[in-house]
């Protein structure tokens, strides 16, 4: 991974999450300073960083301004991770997450002017600000019609950092990730296919499949996800926008063949109405990325699934599941 050089202080909001602690991790590795910023009470899913010097934890609201401008004083490069909604349940109460969401990150780039912070790179959706895809894979010239309001408040979001681009001069980078899956994801949750099925095989339950299993989506492994971050760093260009996944497209009903050839375990499959929300098919083109952050993906789905099958192995063995 890129993102080595003079040590800087970073502000990780999100980072006690699935991917912002492994992006903590490398950032740590690299010698740098890290503030993670975190709702209080958030369950660590990496290892302590408490005892690492140049590790800070700052626990507090991301809908907070004291709290915001608080984290950002002092820091470099800000990492944004942080949503308080789902793409599934974002629809039932649009209006908070416009409050909490675009609100929250308008607040944070007002702040993060004042504070002097010299970049924000923003963890966006490429699963949803583009909306049901007119061509596949899909560039990130593709128009963008989201069709839930999370994939709005993302792409608002990436609108107002273009604003205070041109306005006030901050760098900013936008990571359209696909779906990342790998160590550390939580397995009972209502998003993340590849966690939450890896987990109900290794259990032995059932999987509720909305539609009829074709669905096809673009499943990227996190260590991959976090080298396109840690080279976003250093990047410097006119282009800001990437799309981050495999550009490969596999099917609920394939990944799920692949989890049982991983763990040698049966899936008891149970298939739904679809929902109409989701969109029949989403792979990414990674051109851009590749050719001006110097970044294609390394471990393909098989390898990252069996990495992850045995890092969950073990975690349900330790809490005797």
């Amino acid at each position: 991974m890129s993102g080595n050089g003079d040590p800087q202080r970073f502000l990780v909001l999100g980072g006690r999450g699935f991917i912002g602690s492994h992006l903590v991790d490398a950032l740590l590795t690299r010698g740098h300073y890290v503030r993670c910023f975190d709702r209080p009470h958030v369950s660590p899913l990496a290892a302590d960083h408490l005892s690492n010097p140049n590790f800070l934890l700052h626990e507090g609201d991301f809908t907070s301004e004291a709290d915001i401008e608080a984290a950002l004083e002092g820091c470099d490069i800000c990492f944004h991770l942080v949503s308080t909604t789902l793409p599934n349940s974002s629809n039932i109460d649009p209006v908070f997450d416009v409050e909490s969401n675009l609100k929250g990150s308008v607040r944070l780039l007002t702040h993060a002017v004042r504070a002097g912070v010299k970049k924000i790179i923003f963890i966006s959706s490429g699963g949803t600000v583009y909306g049901i895809p007119q061509e596949i894979p899909i560039k990130e010239t593709h128009p963008t019609n989201p069709i839930c309001s999370y994939g709005i408040t993302k792409l608002a979001t990436e609108k107002y950092l273009g604003l205070f681009r041109e306005l006030h001069g901050i760098e900013c980078v936008v990571l359209r990730l696909a779906n990342p899956f790998g160590e550390r994801q939580r397995i009972q949750a209502s998003q993340g296919a590849v966690a939450v099925f890896l987990g109900k095989v290794l259990r032995g339950e059932a999987i509720e499949i909305w539609g009829d299993g074709s669905v096809v989506r673009d499943y990227i492994y996190v260590a991959d996800v976090v080298d396109a971050m840690m080279r976003s760093i250093t990047y410097s260009g006119e282009e800001y926008v990437f799309n981050i996944g495999s550009g490969r497209g596999i099917s609920l009903n394939q990944v799920l063949d692949s989890i049982e050839n991983t763990t040698g375990c049966a899936a008891r499959r149970r298939y739904l109405p679809g929902r109409s929300f989701d969109v029949p098919a989403s792979v990414l083109n990674i051109d851009r990325a590749a050719r001006l952050l110097n970044w294609t993906p390394k471990t393909d789905f098989d390898q990252g699934l069996d990495k992850f099958a045995l890092w969950l192995r073990k975690q349900l063995e330790h809490s005797g599941v």
